[in-house]
């Protein structure tokens, strides 16, 4: 869908073309709480990592880096990296780009060093029982919802990523080849990383031991007996976890952005400044994800940005499927094979993890999108203006 509409927009462009506008007014709106949600999850991420470092050298009181669930006032680092990003992105696109380039090596090194001290560490042990809660969504004792499918629900959340990569479909030099690569290659290679880590992790010292962690690899490394590569781990951490921010802030932005363009919310927003930044929208942004990522845990954010990911995601395959019978022999530089078993294997895929996100996240998103229904039918409908 990226290659055939190379447009800004991601999934809400290809339903407004494919679809129509109130599924795309659904779609885009659920994109705008699935990007403010993981900036702002990403950040207290981040925090998590520079909060102890931030203490032990120059004594800055935890009380003002956490949120007030965990104890805290308000989580300071969170909002400042959120300002930082803010201002990267206003000064330009293209100067963004080559420091976020610079920084995923930092981040991928990182990543190396964890994996080189942990591995030779680990014990199968560690790895049973290897399926201590079962396989489907249950509710525990303790009233905590676990199972594979409830932490897969959860953990979604890393595959953000490709789908930001569309939202860049318009600036990109030659869209035709550099999505291709983009999305699918950093696909395999995420999830190469990803297991690597993983395996690494668990099989270096026990889950449980850093499960509830707000830095779980250096604290691995610190049990492993190597506080300096922890050291190190947690500086590249706030150094580089900033691209992360930086990809879904760029996102959100231009979602925002064709959005406004096509009279849906207030055109003002869309204005351009002479950096062709998009000046209003991403000052606005700031605000309302420095807010959240402030004052409301990582889990809650991470669980509630699944939901309109989710829906998203079940759109494009959607989209992608009424293409192949409406549109057959269109031109498509990049086709999706077995389109019925990979588009219907999305749809129902995504629906299953849907339904596995914690009860609580599924009834916040219904309200979002009952109260964006308000808004497309009293403002957007009678303001729109793309064919």
């Amino acid at each position: 869908m990226a290659t055939m509409i190379p447009a800004s927009g991601s999934a809400y462009t290809y339903s407004y073309v494919v679809i129509g506008e109130l599924v795309a007014w659904v779609v885009g709106w659920s994109l705008i709480l699935e990007y403010s949600l993981v900036v702002s999850a990403v950040a207290v991420g981040w925090s998590g990592y520079v909060a102890p470092l931030l203490h032990a050298s120059v004594g800055v009181p935890m009380a003002l880096m956490q949120g007030p669930e965990l104890g805290g006032i308000v989580n300071l680092p969170a909002i400042a990296i959120i300002a930082i990003v803010a201002g990267m992105l206003l000064f330009g696109t293209r100067e963004s780009a080559t420091v976020n380039a610079i920084l995923v090596v930092v981040k991928i090194v990182a990543l190396a060093v964890f994996v080189a001290v942990a591995l030779p560490a680990f014990d199968a042990a560690n790895l049973e029982p290897f399926n201590p809660f079962g396989f489907a969504k249950h509710v525990g004792p303790d009233g905590v919802e676990r199972g594979v499918m409830a932490a897969a629900a959860i953990i979604f959340f890393a595959f953000y990523g490709f789908d930001a990569i569309a939202t860049a479909a318009e600036e990109a030099k030659n869209p035709d080849r550099d999505l291709k690569i983009g999305i699918i290659g950093s696909m395999v290679a995420c999830v190469a990383i990803y297991v690597v880590v993983a395996v690494a992790a668990v099989g270096a010292i026990a889950y449980s031991r850093f499960a509830n962690s707000p830095e779980p690899l250096a604290l691995i490394l610190r049990e492993l007996g190597q506080p300096s590569a922890a050291w190190y781990l947690g500086v590249s951490a706030a150094v580089a976890l900033p691209t992360v921010i930086l990809a879904f802030f760029y996102g959100q932005s231009r979602i925002f952005f064709t959005m406004a363009r096509d009279g849906l919310l207030p055109a003002s927003l869309a204005k351009l400044s002479s950096r062709g930044s998009p000046v209003r929208i991403t000052i606005f942004t700031a605000i309302v994800v420095a807010i959240l990522a402030g004052f409301i845990p990582l889990d809650e954010l991470a669980a509630l940005a699944n939901a309109g990911t989710l829906a998203a995601f079940t759109a494009v395959a959607v989209c992608m499927l009424i293409m192949r019978r409406r549109a057959p022999d269109a031109p498509r530089t990049f086709r999706a094979p077995l389109p019925w078993v990979v588009g219907l294997g999305a749809v129902f895929g995504c629906a299953y993890l849907f339904f596995n996100l914690p009860a609580q996240t599924q009834l916040w998103f219904l309200i979002w999108n009952i109260a964006g229904l308000v808004v497309y039918f009293l403002y957007a409908r009678r303001h729109a203006v793309a064919a």
